[in-house]
């Protein structure tokens, strides 16, 4: 299933405003008072002084008092081999875009300047775009884009552990002169699909005074142990917390989730309240739940979050459109291709709402005598004489006359070569970046910089649905194939029974070897 859209969505949008709003309207009238009970390191309990939320207070701007930090992800082993040499946040997406530039754009649009992204895997790449896409003059005098690697100190002498141990080994910056306005965290996933106004979420969190509120949505049952789940009452506070249960802990963890404004219908079909991996932390509650109250806890939802419910006022806030988690190259896959229907689930075109990246200062997509149908072409690419249907073409991607795309992704190219480069590879015997003559791509990702020569027809007939062959430059996980970053395809190879291709597999590393210049990653 490629997203988790929810039945009546027109309905439940309409009702989303009512149930994150069902304490927000009383906290907008007058303060709301609320006594919190916290544990120290010494087993004592300390009352805090009652908070006070007005309307004045969660209106304040957020570019003052509300931090960012984006999570850089783990080693991404179930995008492989999209991750092979790049993060997950820095994996291709939508033809131009990185799914970093996700929720970075969904900050700077909810008003939110101020940014740290924490990296730790294969993080060259990411750094390289953030750099070049999120300037300082881009996010004001008072923001910044800051990147935070993991590293060795004489405190922590580990790498990140975990989504929360990644947030404390830098929690002593949100002690920093420049954060003491801070008032509230978001923490967000760099490889998320989804458009979001953050101070809608921040207003929840604030008008009913809440320690800690997790963005969620309805989940159906086929994929419910793949999230966090919680149980809810009446006022929308999280009583129950379980992460990726399964089995009877799974089935324990089912809710009437009409009280997210589902029909009965609906409800049936989505029973279980699933987190979105998004939440926001009063800054002094996050301070003291990393250093003092769980120092040995790695982990937001599989232990931060559980044990916080009983004493803290842990909150939900609906989220009631388009979310899709791009945690597989299935769902990767299929998000991808979802963005050239018509309509569109998700679609980059939001004038009010744009999705900022690295701007490149290409030429316009050209296209000659072609048969197109719901695809998307970038800008700089290429395409001559071919019939593309249902299909991303990338920056600078190249397809050559009498080719065939069809359910397929091609990432394009991170450079050109010109007409002059190319007919001297050709005439060598060598393959040109791009896609060769006469070839058929079907149900395969292409990665950037991949050469597939002429008369190919990679189109996984044989419905193998595992298979890992990187020697002969592919790689088919749940029956997708992936063509790899800097694979050479020979003329005329037939991707349907890998066993006959791996010799020539070998044989176009050796050519790809001796036709290749060193080139920079330009993107």
């Amino acid at each position: 299933m490629a997203s988790k859209m929810v039945s009546s969505k027109a309905s439940l949008s309409s009702r989303t405003a009512s149930f994150n709003g069902t304490r927000s309207a009383v906290a907008m009238t007058r303060p709301v008072q609320k006594k919190q009970t916290v544990k120290t390191t010494a087993a004592a309990t300390v009352t805090t002084a009652a908070v006070n939320t007005t309307a004045a207070e969660v209106t304040q701007p957020l570019s003052k008092t509300v931090l960012s930090i984006i999570l850089g992800g783990g080693a991404g082993s179930r995008l492989y081999p999209l991750t092979k040499e790049r993060s997950k946040p820095a994996v291709p997406i939508g033809g131009a875009y990185r799914l970093i530039d996700v929720p970075m754009s969904n900050c700077f649009n909810s008003g939110i300047s101020k940014i740290y992204v924490l990296t730790q895997f294969n993080s060259v790449s990411l750094n390289r775009h953030l750099s070049r896409a999120y300037r300082q003059s881009s996010v004001g005098s008072e923001g910044f884009v800051e990147v935070l690697a993991a590293t060795q100190t004489p405190t922590d002498k580990q790498w990140f552990q975990g989504t929360a141990d990644a947030v404390r080994q830098y929690s002593w910056l949100l002690s920093d002169v420049k954060n003491k306005k801070i008032e509230d965290v978001i923490i967000l996933s760099g490889d998320h699909l989804y458009r979001m106004d953050y101070s809608e979420f921040i207003r929840t969190h604030r008008s009913v005074g809440a320690d800690i509120t997790v963005s969620c949505l309805p989940m159906d049952d086929s994929r419910a142990s793949d999230f966090g789940l919680m149980k809810i009452d009446d006022t929308g506070r999280i009583i129950a917390f379980s992460e990726k249960p399964t089995g009877d802990e799974l089935k324990a963890m089912q809710v009437d989730t009409t009280i997210l404004g589902l029909d009965a219908e609906a409800a049936k079909a989505s029973p279980y309240i699933a987190s979105m991996g998004i939440y926001v932390f009063k800054k002094d509650v996050l301070l003291d739940l990393l250093t003092e109250k769980y120092p040995s806890c790695n982990d937001f939802g599989s232990e931060i979050l559980p044990f916080s419910c009983d004493d803290l006022l842990v909150q939900a806030h609906l989220f009631a459109e388009y979310w899709e988690d791009i945690g597989t190259i299935a769902s990767f896959f299929e998000a991808n291709l979802a963005l050239a229907k018509s309509p569109p689930q998700f679609e980059f075109y939001d004038a009010n709402n744009p999705i900022y990246t690295s701007a490149r200062f290409l030429p316009p997509a050209r296209i000659e005598s072609c048969h197109l149908v719901d695809s998307i072409v970038s800008h700089g690419a290429i395409v001559e004489d071919a019939v593309v249907e249902n299909a991303i073409v990338g920056i600078r991607a190249r397809v050559n006359s009498g080719c065939t795309i069809k359910r397929a992704m091609l990432m394009g190219a991170d450079y050109y070569e010109n007409d002059d480069e190319r007919a001297a590879m050709l005439q060598a015997g060598e393959i040109p970046v791009g896609i060769g003559e006469g070839s058929v791509i079907s149900n395969t990702i292409v990665d950037k910089n991949a050469r597939i020569g002429k008369n190919c027809t990679i189109t996984n007939a044989n419905n193998i649905q595992e298979e890992k062959n990187e020697d002969a430059g592919y790689y088919i996980r749940s029956g997708i194939v992936t063509i790899l970053r800097n694979a050479v395809i020979p003329d005329g190879t037939t991707i349907k029974r890998l066993d006959h291709d791996r010799r020539r597999g070998r044989d176009a590393r050796s050519c790809l070897n001796n036709q290749r210049e060193f080139r920079l990653d330009l993107d």
